[in-house]
């Protein structure tokens, strides 16, 4: 494909990118690997109960869809038979690209089917890759405050570097830049929330050109905006991540059972190319790639893909309306949802769509008066989901909502009630599905990555966990309500403790708070938001810790892997805890949260927001005691 500015290679019927020529460059791609290794669609999937497999996907036919003054688009599908089966993944799937006239770059996606009567499968991951020419881009760039210079994939050889606790992360021991020495590089450190994950990519100085991925809406990738992602990486790689189950673990494996038919289009995603004069600021490269994601979003849906199976916009419809609070702790009147989370993802529970990797979903932020509007919505039927950063849970509007093709519906006034059944007694943290508000330790200097040496982003360096046991070498974490202050004095995570001889222990947290006078005919209840979990086990006491059963017990919960892949959150998980007005007393108390799970260094649990409430407010109901929503 050539339009004069920019010129694809495609390897034929396979549909591999072996080429992007641009700027008098003959190959922007690593012309070191092999063709099959340059620019390619991929997925890891597993049969039911099978080992997961890797797959690169190949076309087994090539035709061209259309060819004529402003575009050209082609086609490369691999089609799916019970001869296949156990070899290849049971999807027919139609590989597109597309280059316009006058563009500088070219569009990407994918439309993947699966027939009702072909077998079942998971997929726990699937995107594109692109792998660019390490002797040119070794400047990478996610956000304005997220940018360096990068080791070469030498670096991350044996004798060149120092391995951690798990493959990806290393200590750079003889890096190509002897400026890197001693830092710490892991992939995993460039992860990035899908809503904030709309353009990165690389900048080559000599000459000045730039190579971006541009992904101009959401909608269908998995699992909705706080979903987290890889983004580039040593290689230099980029990656357009549609799905994977990355700080989630199995419940966002995407499972499609036998008599199941599905089909979904991945994209269009766009590879932007751009260059400046030498001399000019390379800045300016990374300031142009994201004007020209903002032209992209603007010009969402695109009109031009052939593929049927893209609604245009005149096939979508819009949705708007108003999300207001109703929490009378707060105030007797309602409450405008400002900067409310509103989305439209499939039917299902309350919370669902955090988890939900089959279909569409579209999201949208609120104004400042809980105002909310949802453009270009495929058609379908559809839950409304809300959550409100500062209150806790999770809304839904319980009516299906349908939507046709040029549908404006309006939804008025949605009211959400946020779980309360008494008044705030005393609360830790901020109800924003995150942990980022509580203490992050420096890292060990042994461990440290640069970019982020006070970076708002501080939790993104390696080894955080290990530095619990530095603060608490023999004693747990004691919060004391009215003298701590959570962002000091809560450590972010609840990890286990190292112990000398390399073994760990589980961890038991104490909150120490006074009640002036105690209803014991009531119940109290205890409030908390978990913002992430991994192979855990949240156990709640109240004034006697060494009780034999618990008040209250999660149960084993997460494989988010947070910890260790330095996210801050994973899914969002709350529970409600009612506590007899017996079990507390006029004076001290304490409750003790335990975590008592300790096999690996990366088990334990993040913690959203813990609030205590005092008896019901009368007519309040006293429901609940453990939920996961």
């Amino acid at each position: 494909m050539d339009n004069g500015t920019v010129q694809v290679t495609l390897s034929k019927p396979a549909g591999l990118v072996t080429g992007i020529r641009y700027d008098g460059i003959d190959n922007l791609l690593e012309v070191l690997n092999r063709e099959t290794n340059r620019g390619y669609w991929d997925l890891h999937w597993n049969p039911p109960g099978g080992k997961g497999i890797f797959d690169v996907i190949s076309g087994t036919s090539f035709r061209v869809v259309v060819e004529n003054d402003e575009q050209v688009e082609l086609s490369f599908t691999r089609m799916w038979d019970s001869l296949l089966e156990g070899k290849y993944i049971p999807l027919n799937i139609d590989k597109r690209f597309i280059l316009l006239r006058g563009s500088s770059g070219f569009y990407s996606y994918a439309i993947y089917k699966h027939l009702q009567e072909w077998p079942g499968f998971d997929i726990g991951e699937t995107r594109i890759t692109f792998k660019l020419r390490k002797d040119m881009f070794q400047y990478m760039a996610i956000a304005d405050n997220r940018q360096r210079l990068m080791p070469l994939p030498d670096d991350l050889l044996p004798g060149r570097c120092q391995t951690l606790a798990y493959p990806e992360a290393v200590i750079l021991v003889n890096p190509e830049l002897p400026e890197l020495t001693g830092e710490v590089d892991d992939k995993y450190q460039y992860s990035c929330e899908n809503k904030d994950n709309q353009v990165h990519g690389w900048i080559c100085f000599k000459p000045l050109v730039g190579f971006w991925q541009i992904t101009p809406s959401d909608e269908f990738r998995t699992a909705g905006p706080l979903k987290q992602n890889l983004t580039s990486h040593v290689g230099p790689t980029t990656l357009a991540m549609f799905h994977s189950s990355h700080y989630a673990g199995k419940d966002l494996v995407l499972s499609i059972s036998p008599g199941e038919p599905w089909k979904k289009v991945f994209g269009p995603v766009f590879i932007y190319l751009n260059s400046a004069s030498n001399g000019e600021d390379a800045s300016f490269l990374w300031e142009d790639a994201k004007m020209q994601m903002m032209a992209e979003v603007q010009s969402w849906p695109y009109s031009f893909p052939v593929s049927e199976d893209f609604q245009k916009s005149e096939e979508r419809g819009n949705v708007c309306g108003r999300l207001l609070v109703k929490d009378r702790n707060i105030s007797d009147d309602y409450i405008l949802a400002s900067g409310a989370y509103v989305g439209l993802a499939p039917p299902g529970d309350v919370g669902s769509w955090q988890t939900e990797c089959k279909d569409y979903q579209f999201w949208t932020r609120a104004d400042e008066n809980g105002c909310f509007s949802i453009k270009s919505i495929c058609t379908g039927d559809y839950n409304l989901y809300a959550w409100v950063p500062g209150f806790l849970g999770d809304y839904r509007f319980d009516a299906i909502v349908n939507i046709i093709s040029g549908c404006d519906m309006d939804m008025g006034d949605l009211v959400y009630e946020p779980p309360r059944d008494g008044p705030t007694l005393w609360e830790i943290g901020i109800p924003d599905r995150s942990a980022a508000e509580f203490y992050i330790p420096d890292p060990d200097p042994k461990f440290m990555n640069n970019l982020y040496a006070n970076h708002p982003d501080r939790f993104r360096q390696y080894g955080l966990w290990d530095r619990y046991a530095d603060m608490y070498p023999d004693t747990d974490l004691v919060y004391t309500v009215g003298l701590s202050d959570y962002r000091k004095d809560w450590f972010f995570a609840q990890v286990v403790r190292r112990k000398d001889d390399g073994t760990h222990v589980g961890t038991t947290w104490q909150i120490k708070f006074k009640l002036d006078k105690v209803d014991r005919s009531c119940s109290y209840k205890l409030r908390v938001a978990i913002a992430s979990a991994t192979l855990a086990e949240l156990q709640v006491r109240v004034n006697d810790e060494k009780a034999r059963r618990p008040l209250f017990t999660s149960g084993l919960i997460g494989r988010d892997n947070s910890i260790a892949r330095h996210g801050i959150h994973g899914l969002y998980r709350l529970y409600n805890v009612n506590i007899p007005g017996a079990r507390v007393v006029e004076g001290e108390n304490t409750i003790f949260l335990a975590q008592p799970r300790c096999t690996s260094p990366f088990q334990g649990l993040m913690y959203d927001y813990i609030r205590l409430e005092g008896p019901p407010f009368s007519g309040s109901s006293n429901e609940a005691s453990g939920s996961f929503k």
